[in-house]
């Protein structure tokens, strides 16, 4: 059975994390580590990671040595992880419980080392675990094959669902950015030819803002995509400003979900 690492950066979590780290230790597929990197939280979060990790050697948690985003505390567990893949979970979020044994095989069968599903949406104040979940009509749907001109468009993978053959890619360390950090990442590895291949099953649960509201959070990042079109994949202006507004447009449509 190939090792899963998967990565899982916390800041100031406690509400949600035991939710998130549960849906980790159920999984179907039990051959996996999870690198947790505890950003400086203020609250409790690094205690009950502690506690996990002594009801359960796979959990392996980490302090970060000073306070570095999200994008630093991912890499210092990337940079910690022995697994032949890599799964990525924010600590608000949920996998369904055949997530990771579901989307190995797929990965095998797709022959592809960068993979994504479709996933379900829920309330931020949604208070379920995985294995409780029920179904809803709130799915953000996985596109069979997204290429490098496409993502450039539109940010594609939902890093809950995001995965990458550690094998064949090594262990790739996102970009440091202040935000956006994940798409950077997708976006280097497509650069090099790879396409990234979806799963249509929705294995994941991603809490966001209700249904037809598009948060001040995704208007913030606007300035984020432009600096990564500009700086990162040193796009023109023209490109990065057809790519913006397709980004804008694709955040829309996907906020009515």
């Amino acid at each position: 059975m190939p090792l899963v690492s998967v990565v899982m950066p916390v800041y100031n979590s406690a509400t949600t994390l035991g939710a998130s780290i549960r849906s980790v230790l159920t999984q179907t597929h039990s051959d996996l580590e999870l690198l947790v990197t505890d950003d400086k939280s203020s609250d409790n979060s690094m205690d009950l990671l502690m506690e996990f990790a002594r009801q359960d050697e796979r959990v392996l948690p980490e302090s970060a040595p000073e306070r570095g985003g999200a994008g630093r505390a991912r890499n210092l567990a990337i940079e910690r992880a022995k697994g032949d893949y890599i799964a990525f979970l924010d600590s608000d979020d949920m996998w369904l419980p055949d997530k990771t044994g579901r989307q190995i095989d797929f990965a095998v069968t797709a022959n592809t080392p960068l993979t994504f599903t479709s996933y379900y949406k829920v309330d931020a104040d949604y208070d379920g675990e995985s294995a409780d979940f029920v179904p809803n009509g709130r799915v953000v749907r996985a596109r069979d094959r997204v290429d490098y001109r496409a993502m450039l468009v539109q940010d594609h993978i939902g890093a809950l669902t995001a995965m990458y053959d550690r094998t064949a890619l090594g262990a790739r360390l996102m970009p440091e950015m202040p935000k956006r950090q994940d798409y950077a990442l997708w976006l280097s590895i497509m650069r090099d030819g790879i396409d990234a291949r979806g799963l249509p099953e929705p294995l994941a649960v991603y809490r966001a803002h209700r249904a037809g509201s598009l948060s001040s959070n995704k208007l913030s990042l606007v300035p984020y995509n432009w600096s990564l079109y500009r700086e990162q994949e040193h796009l023109s202006v023209v490109r990065s400003t057809r790519a913006l507004a397709g980004a804008v447009w694709h955040s829309l449509r996907k906020s009515r979900i």
